[in-house]
């Protein structure tokens, strides 16, 4: 248990600024990709092994915080994908960008990229949860 305390206390205390910031969300949207992935295994093997309990998640998965879970896993997706993108550039292409400076700018430049991924994505599905939950749009 003493190493699961220095874990976190070595995450939330240490304060590097924009790369501490980076590397905290890309653990954190990794755990929640590998959540989703876990899920996702899961819940599909019930097509073989029961069909009808299958029928039944879809619906929990049709529900309004499912949707709303969808969009924030889509933000993962893309910023875990990107930052990873990053972080390979940096070790394998370009290990003297390792600096504070360029370090802070891609790290700023990685969450305007999943911005500007994630924002239209997340618009489209608010809008289909918008329209299919709540008859919103002519739903």
């Amino acid at each position: 248990m003493s190493n699961l305390k220095t874990t976190l206390t070595g995450y939330t205390g240490y304060r590097g600024r924009e790369g501490h910031w980076a590397f905290l969300l890309h653990r954190i949207t990794g755990l929640g990709v590998v959540l989703f992935l876990a899920i996702h295994i899961l819940d599909t093997s019930f097509v073989y092994f029961a069909p009808q309990l299958y029928d039944e998640v879809l619906k929990v998965y049709r529900s309004t915080l499912f949707g709303i879970g969808e969009v924030v896993l889509v933000f993962c997706l893309f910023y875990h994908g990107v930052n990873g993108i990053r972080i390979a550039y940096l070790d394998l292409l370009a290990p003297k960008a390792w600096t504070i400076e360029k370090t802070r700018r891609s790290a700023y430049l990685v969450l305007v990229i999943t911005l500007v991924l994630w924002v239209p994505s997340a618009g489209y599905m608010i809008y289909n949860l918008l329209r299919h939950n709540f008859g919103m749009f002519g739903g």
